[in-house]
C-alpha cells in the first residue's frame, strides 16, 4: 500500500466527535447562608463557578433590587465583585460592586462601584444604577459577604445579565483576577422573579470548548505522536516487523495529526471568543507545533527511496523535526493545564501516561541496542571468516 493511499485512508476515516458535557452546579446550598443585622432575602441561587452565591429581594413596583453576594477570594484579604451588565453578557459594560479591604477602615471591607468599559477594572466611580446600603464583611468561613441595593429603572426586565469575580489584593491595590476557566466563565443570567440562575450561553459553551481543546491536544500531540515515534524508532529494528511497523507508525501519526488539527481549530475558535485575553506563549508554541506537524505530513510525499543519495538528509530532517514536535507538544500541554487550572489528579494522570511511554522507550532502547550490536558482531565475524572476498570488513553495512 502506498504512502498516498495510507494518507488518504486515514484522513477520510478519522473523525473526531465530542459529546457535550453538561455543566452542573450544586443546588440548595445558598439556603443555609446567614447574614448579620438580621438581613433576609426572598430568593437565592448558587452560581455555577467560583463557589459563589447570590441572594436578592426584588421589588418590581419600585424596580429595586436588594442583593447579597457571597464568594471566597483566592487568598485572605482578597476582593470579590458582583454586578449587572445592561448591554451584554461579558465584563465590558458591567455595573459592578467590588468589596475589598480599605486602609481607611483598618483593613475592614468596604464597597466601591465601577462602571467597567473594557477588559480592566478601571477606577471607582458612579454607575448606571442608584445604589444604597453598600457594605461588606469577611465571614468566619473565609467567604466575603457584600450587600447593597440597586434601583434598576423601569426599562429593566425580569431577567438580567450578571457577572461575578474574585481576586487578590496586593499592596492595597486590587489585582487582576485569574484567567482560569472558572473565572472567565463567571457570567450568566438571573431571573429576578422565578429565581432561575443559568450560565450564559457563551460561558458554559466556552468552558466545554476549553476542556475539549485540552483533551484533543493531550491525546494527539501528547500520546498518539509519541507512540508513533516509539514504533518508528524501536519496532523497525525487528526484521519480522518490516513493513508492518511503518504502517503502524503512519497510522499513529496521521490519526494523532487529525485529532491535533481538531484541537488546534478549537483553540483558534476560543481565541476569537476571548477578545482581550491572550496566552501568547501557549498560542505561539501551538502554532509552531501545528506548522511543523503539517510539514511532516507533506514530507511523506517527498520521502526519497532507501537507496537514494538524499535519503540520509531526509532522515535527519524527519527525525529532528519529529522530536521537536514531541518536546514542544508536551511542554504546551502542561502550559494548557496551568491555564485551565485543571485538578492535580489530571496532571498526575498525564504524567503517569508520559512516564509509562518513557519507560517503554528506555526498555526498548536497551533491547534494540543489544540487537544492533549483536547483529554487527555477527556481520563482522562473517566478514573475517571469508564473508568478504579480500578478508576485510565491507566498507558499509
Amino acid at each position: 500500500m502506498s504512502v498516498a493511499r495510507v494518507l488518504a485512508l486515514f484522513l477520510v476515516s478519522a473523525a473526531v466527535v465530542s459529546s457535550p458535557v453538561r455543566a452542573a452546579s450544586a443546588g440548595g446550598a445558598c439556603t443555609a447562608d446567614k447574614f448579620s443585622n438580621n438581613r433576609v432575602y426572598a430568593a437565592c441561587a448558587d452560581l455555577p463557578t467560583l463557589g459563589a452565591s447570590v441572594h436578592w429581594t426584588y421589588d418590581a413596583a419600585a424596580s429595586s433590587l436588594s442583593v447579597a453576594f457571597l464568594a471566597t477570594p483566592p487568598s485572605a484579604g482578597g476582593w470579590v465583585a458582583w454586578g449587572l451588565n445592561p448591554t451584554g453578557q461579558g465584563m465590558s459594560g458591567t455595573q459592578a460592586l467590588v468589596a475589598a479591604p480599605t486602609a481607611a477602615s483598618g483593613g475592614a471591607y468596604g464597597v466601591q462601584t465601577y462602571d467597567i468599559s473594557g477588559y480592566s477594572l478601571g477606577s471607582p466611580g458612579p454607575i448606571a444604577y442608584k445604589t444604597s446600603g453598600l457594605a461588606a464583611e469577611a465571614g468566619a468561613d473565609g467567604r466575603v459577604r457584600m450587600f447593597g441595593t440597586l434601583v434598576l429603572g423601569n426599562s429593566t426586565g425580569q431577567e438580567v445579565n450578571q457577572v461575578w469575580q474574585v481576586g487578590s489584593v496586593s499592596g492595597g491595590s486590587i489585582g487582576v483576577h485569574a484567567m482560569a476557566a472558572a473565572n472567565t466563565g463567571a457570567k450568566g443570567k438571573l431571573n429576578l422573579v422565578t429565581g432561575a440562575s443559568t450560565a450564559s450561553g457563551g460561558g458554559g459553551s466556552v468552558l466545554r470548548k476549553k476542556n475539549t481543546h485540552g483533551i484533543l491536544n493531550a491525546v494527539s500531540w501528547g500520546i498518539l505522536l509519541p507512540m508513533g515515534a516509539i514504533v518508528a524508532r524501536y519496532i523497525k529494528t525487528f526484521k519480522s516487523a518490516d513493513p508492518a511497523w511503518f504502517y503502524v507508525h503512519v497510522a499513529c501519526q496521521l490519526i494523532g495529526y487529525g485529532v491535533g488539527v481538531a484541537g488546534w481549530a478549537t483553540g483558534i475558535h476560543l481565541g476569537n471568543l476571548s477578545k482581550g485575553i491572550t496566552y501568547s506563549l501557549h498560542r505561539n508554541i501551538g502554532i509552531a507545533v501545528f506548522a511543523l506537524g503539517t510539514l511532516q505530513i507533506f514530507a511523506l510525499f517527498l520521502r526519497p527511496k532507501k537507496e537514494h543519495k538524499l535519503r540520509v538528509y531526509w532522515n535527519v530532517y524527519h527525525h529532528s523535526v519529529g522530536y521537536t514536535i514531541l518536546i514542544l507538544g508536551i511542554v504546551n500541554i502542561f502550559k494548557g493545564m496551568n491555564i485551565l487550572s485543571v485538578e492535580q489528579k489530571w496532571k498526575t494522570a498525564y504524567i503517569i501516561a508520559i512516564g509509562i511511554l518513557g519507560g517503554i522507550a528506555v526498555v526498548l532502547e536497551v533491547i534494540t541496542w543489544s540487537i544492533v550490536l549483536k547483529r554487527r558482531k555477527t556481520e563482522q565475524d562473517k566478514a573475517y571468516n571469508g564473508g568478504a572476498s579480500n578478508g576485510h570488513l565491507p566498507l558499509s553495512m
